[in-house]
């Protein structure tokens, strides 16, 4: 009797497990350069929801290491969609995480509705970290996807 519940809790579990697992995996980042020792380690890279869904907010978070305080800086992001490029946009450092920043880890999250005439497919992004001084702390790319859902419209 064992036996059977185990086998039809198991899969059960299963289908919840991989139902859970795509929505807190971390995203694969690379350092632009990977022979330069960059300031500001990247440890990781979440998105959320992932795939990203037009119309709706998106949440990107940068899991990151400081070898030392950072008072104030600004993030260059640039966007390709199938490797041409079609986006930039810069932020305050400070607007994105809590200023100054401590040596050691911090978080950069930055959140955004893409419009609902945002083409599905997959997107690349590169992200350059600059601090007061305009010195590059890091820079990182890694790759998402815009989702094929419809977006909802208001009536």
């Amino acid at each position: 009797m064992e036996m059977i519940q185990y086998k039809t809790i198991f899969p059960i579990f299963l289908i919840s497990l991989s139902l859970i697992v795509p929505l807190t995996q971390a995203t694969d980042v690379k350092y632009c350069n990977g022979k330069t020792d960059y300031d500001v380690k990247v440890k990781a890279v979440e998105i959320s929801p992932n795939p990203v869904e037009r119309g709706k907010p998106a949440t990107f978070s940068i899991f990151a290491t400081a070898g030392e305080a950072i008072s104030g800086g600004k993030l260059v992001i640039e966007v390709a969609y199938f490797g041409w490029h079609i986006h930039s946009e810069t932020h305050d450092l400070c607007e994105e995480t809590t200023c100054p920043v401590s040596d050691g880890e911090f978080v950069v999250s930055h959140s955004q509705v893409l419009p609902g005439y945002t083409p599905p497919g997959s997107y690349s992004l590169k992200m350059k970290m600059y601090d007061g001084k305009n010195h590059e702390l890091t820079c990182i790319g890694f790759d998402f996807s815009i989702g094929f859902a419809s977006p909802i419209t208001d009536s």
